[in-house]
């Protein structure tokens, strides 16, 4: 019993040693809560809505998706809504709509930014057209859109 004693103090004092370097590196060193962050691709929308890089000319930040899209999209989304707005939108919104306007303005950017995207620019608008008709088609297409944004470069 008394050989016991002196190892279970051992034991002790070693582990609350490596307790006090821990919380002394711990404080010394500070790291983010996630080891894991995702990075997002130089195309999706969550990048452009950054104002990382700079817009193509043919449609500046400020273009409403009225102008850019049509009557047709102005019917369904705010008319003074910008292209930014549309990039930057929160995505827990549950309307499949804004889903898909967000994933067609980061495709129009960069049909016209990125060289080899599989959209040109006017298929591009004629998809979103196309895709407003039903909840079914329009989340379908955002589907299409947002595999080509972020296999884009």
């Amino acid at each position: 019993m008394e050989s016991s004693a002196p190892l279970s103090t051992l034991v002790l004092i070693l582990f609350l040693s490596c307790f006090a370097v821990t919380a002394t590196a711990a404080q010394t060193q500070w790291r983010p809560g996630f080891l894991y962050t995702r990075s997002r691709g130089r195309c999706t929308p969550q990048y452009w809505g950054s104002r990382k890089e700079a817009w193509p000319r043919m449609v500046p930040q400020t273009s409403t998706v009225a102008k850019v899209f049509g009557s047709r999209a102005s019917e369904r989304f705010r008319s003074d809504m910008t292209l930014l707005e549309a990039t930057a939108q929160d995505e827990s919104v549950e309307n499949v709509f804004h889903g898909l306007l967000k994933q067609t303005s980061a495709a129009l950017i960069n049909s016209y930014a990125r060289k080899g995207f599989p959209y040109s620019a006017w298929e591009v608008k004629t998809l979103l057209i196309q895709a407003l008709v039903s909840e079914e088609a329009a989340a379908l297409q955002a589907e299409h859109f947002s595999i080509a944004n972020e296999a884009c470069n």
